[in-house]
């Protein structure tokens, strides 16, 4: 019975916890805090690092409609940053931000410029990557670069094994045609 107690206590504290930043929050109150964007123009489909400052609590969150997902900002000691991505579907404008911390919620405008045609460029790669085998990579490639023609050893070679063929093939046909096989 007494770990059904535990359960219920810790389950009323994570509850508890989470409910007081909204009540903050619900206030609209500013703490004075900082925030940075970069890059501080962005445009569509771009990546944008957010960072704040004066925020006591290890975790915040920053929402905007520009925004593909809300942005968790994680830290120590004040300082806290993340990372998002800004629509590729989204005109150029001016879009609120609102980031929540702990102890308070700062307000902000984005402002999303056009994008250039390289923006438009798909951030990972489209062509399959040169990879695997280690360091043998430059090996397999040299090797592939050499000539595949035989040489005199192989020309050698190729007629003592044909010669030794010949001689097999002589001695076995003397021995049918005696009747000694």
């Amino acid at each position: 019975m007494s770990s059904v107690k535990a359960t219920l206590c810790a389950g009323v504290a994570i509850v508890a916890t989470s409910l007081v930043p909204t009540a903050y929050a619900a206030d609209g109150g500013s703490g004075g805090g900082e925030v940075s964007v970069t890059p501080s123009t962005p445009s569509p489909g771009d990546e944008v690092s957010l960072r704040v400052k004066g925020c006591s609590g290890m975790t915040a969150t920053a929402a905007s409609a520009a925004f593909v997902s809300d942005a968790r900002l994680v830290g120590a000691d004040g300082t806290l940053a993340g990372e998002t991505r800004v629509r590729s579907s989204i005109g150029p404008g001016s879009y609120a931000v609102t980031i929540t911390c702990a102890d308070f919620r700062v307000k902000g405008t984005l402002k999303v410029v056009p994008g250039s045609a390289a923006a438009s460029a798909y951030a990972s790669p489209v062509a399959p990557v040169r990879a695997g085998g280690g360091g043998a990579a430059p090996l397999a490639a040299a090797e592939e670069a050499r000539s595949d023609v035989p040489g005199t050893a192989h020309a050698v070679v190729g007629l003592v094994l044909a010669g030794v063929a010949a001689v097999v093939v002589a001695l076995r046909t003397v021995r049918r045609s005696r009747g000694t096989d």
